[in-house]
């Protein structure tokens, strides 16, 4: 083979390394992201066999959770790329990353308590909001259970983050599955009433997935005290000391990033509580299909997640090569996996509703067949979803979430939601209505985004 061969064949061959290395980082993320869905799913599952009132009452109550929960985890997610970016400059560095974690613990702390306050009084915001006084009812017993869960959820996601980072997220995986299976086992007992517990309805659904969440933390604490390579990081020690510049730069850089999920969150909270006010059937067949287009999303969100790290090592190395290889390696494999995604929906959704509902029982004929309507649209907004979460990690590896922000803004709630309420309500399409502004608003976040990347050598600092 010539030099010139060679030299041809470089490029190739840069490419397949970062494809591997993005598939590599991605799929633990991937499965730790399905094993946290499948705790939500488990959730669901078991609220739909005590019928359609409390399924839509845990939906209310959950959605009510995310759209807190969601501002916070925004800020835990701004240690991911600065630790890389870190990384990319010392590859060795410890005392910085240290930095990071703690100050990210410390703004989870102080996060989740103006979170509990608000939960705690679930109910009369659902009411305020013109919810059903038994659907808020049990959404409220819900919520008094599940709101603990949120601290050690933030704790989780830092850890994660951390061995994310480092390019180790496999323990993460581990730890994920493990926490699902408790969950299920939760459920089981506490809701139902097994081996002598009492049976305590949807509140016990609420205390599974607190208890699931402290198992994380607690299991991935244990890993990064004792796993040799996390363990000369120290993480945890001196946890007392106060270090403000790193604090407010997480602060500076997280912000936005909360902003971003709240926008794209609450966006699907607002159309769940729309649901609410159009009947429970809706409301009940947009939390199964949402559920199950939830499932296929968790795909692009690891790409979304590894991303962030391979385009903040190459940033923090100043590698402008490097950077787009890493970042067009991981939107092509999304927005191909979501448009596959598509097509199962439309071909196969009353297999997919089986998983939530039982198909034989005439009760729950007029929510199935809401469902299997609202996953058609579901289907068409799955390419669209899998661009934005991907584009938006690209961004976020090379710290531009600012702009970002604002776009979320614009499409989500400036033109996704005013266009679902008009069609839902002035024009009387409902819940599909609703579901067609929610396609809309994704689609036009994800072209705001690719050409925010296009013209990523504008960027300030960039390269």
């Amino acid at each position: 083979m010539t030099a010139m061969e060679a030299g041809a064949r470089a490029p190739g061959s840069l490419w397949r390394s970062e494809v591997k290395a993005t598939v590599a980082l991605a799929w633990p993320m991937v499965l730790t992201n399905l094993g946290q869905t499948a705790m939500t799913a488990t959730d669901v599952m078991m609220m739909g066999r005590l019928g359609p009132e409390t399924l839509a009452g845990g939906a209310l109550g959950s959605n009510l959770y995310f759209m807190l929960m969601i501002f916070g985890l925004g800020l835990m997610l701004a240690t991911s790329p600065m630790m890389a970016s870190e990384l990319g400059r010392k590859r060795h560095s410890v005392r910085d990353i240290r930095r990071t974690v703690r100050q990210g613990l410390w703004q989870a702390v102080l996060v989740s308590i103006p979170i509990w306050l608000v939960l705690w009084h679930g109910e009369a915001l659902l009411l305020a909001m013109g919810q059903e006084p038994e659907l808020a009812h049990k959404a409220g017993v819900y919520l008094h259970w599940l709101q603990w869960a949120v601290l050690p959820f933030y704790g989780y996601i830092i850890l994660r983050s951390f061995i994310s980072a480092l390019e180790r997220p496999g323990w993460a995986l581990v730890i994920v599955f493990a926490a699902v299976a408790a969950n299920a086992c939760f459920n089981w007992l506490f809701m139902f009433g097994h081996f002598g517990f009492p049976a305590m309805g949807i509140a016990g659904s609420g205390i599974a997935t607190t208890l699931s969440s402290v198992l994380m933390f607690a299991g991935m604490a244990v890993v990064v005290l004792v796993e040799r390579q996390f363990r000369r990081y120290r993480l945890f020690g001196r946890f007392w000391r106060a270090d403000w510049p790193r604090f407010w730069g997480l602060l500076r850089l997280g912000l936005p990033i909360a902003g971003i999920l709240a926008f794209e969150v609450t966006i699907f909270n607002a159309a769940a509580l729309l649901m609410g006010l159009i009947g429970a059937e809706q409301l009940a067949a947009h939390a199964i299909a949402l559920q199950i287009a939830s499932v296929t999303f968790m795909v692009p969100l690891g790409l979304n997640q590894a991303v962030t790290v391979r385009v903040g090592l190459a940033y923090g190395a100043r590698d402008r090569e490097g950077v787009s290889r890493a970042g067009w390696a991981a939107y092509v494999l999304g927005v191909s996996f979501m448009a596959l995604m598509a097509l199962v929906m439309v071909l196969w959704p009353r297999t997919l509703i089986s998983a939530f509902i039982d198909l034989a029982d005439p009760a729950n004929a007029r929510v199935i067949a809401l469902a299997v309507s609202f996953l058609a649209f579901a289907a068409l907004f799955q390419i669209f979803d899998g661009a934005q979460a991907v584009a938006s990690g690209m961004l976020r590896g090379l710290h531009d979430t600012t702009v970002p922000m604002i776009y979320a803004a614009i499409g989500y709630w400036g033109i996704g939601l005013p266009l679902g309420v008009v069609l839902a309500f002035h024009f009387d399409f409902q819940g599909g209505g609703i579901w067609i502004g929610l396609s809309v608003g994704l689609a036009s976040v994800a072209i705001l985004l690719l050409v925010r990347w296009l013209r990523r050598d504008r960027l300030p600092d960039f390269g």
